[in-house]
């Protein structure tokens, strides 16, 4: 399959599940919702977490701008979504040169996945890019640090639960070597 429809695909995929599905899902921790403010998975990141290595950062940061205004415009969050996603696309180049044995450039044709990677670089990548993400949104979100501890386990428990949500998207939707673990 062409990779530019592969690719858009996976951005439609992904925006309809985060709209239509995990947007009705609201997730409260706690016995008592009064304690902790509900949180809704984020798992449209993964789209900018899987394009193709040697893709540059100027189209990065324009699709991480189009995923980001098209996230907010179906969750009616004024931007908050874009400004995330273009500092995860901003990111993404230099977390994957630091966690890749060579140059970006030589990886021809192909994606951040657990098969090129690795379970373990895939997961640091995928994690660190989705910990800065949530930390940008709720910081955003809630303009407001006064309540420290909430804003610091919502951002604990958001990451924790994209993570989830990735990890079965990654096992359902891609072809991967899992008997590596």
């Amino acid at each position: 399959m062409n990779i530019y429809l592969k690719n858009f695909l996976r951005f439609c995929i992904i925006v309809l599940l985060q709209v239509l599905i995990l947007k009705r899902i609201t997730l409260i921790w706690w016995t008592n919702p009064h304690t902790f403010p509900a949180f809704i998975p984020d798992v449209y990141p993964l789209f900018i977490l899987l394009l193709p290595f040697e893709i540059s950062v100027w189209a990065l940061l324009l699709l991480g701008f189009a995923l980001g205004i098209t996230i907010d415009t179906f969750m009616n969050t004024g931007g908050i979504h874009a400004f995330a996603m273009v500092l995860v696309a901003y990111l993404r180049t230099n977390v994957l040169n630091a966690l890749m044995p060579r140059n970006l450039n030589e990886y021809i044709n192909q994606q951040p996945t657990i098969k090129t990677m690795g379970w373990m670089p895939f997961l640091v990548y995928s994690a660190f890019l989705i910990f800065i993400h949530h930390c940008v949104f709720y910081i955003l979100e809630m303009w407001n640090v006064g309540n420290l501890n909430i804003l610091l386990l919502k951002i604990a428990v958001s990451t924790l639960t994209t993570m989830l949500f990735i990890l079965i998207y990654i096992l359902l939707f891609t072809r991967q070597n899992v008997a590596k673990l």
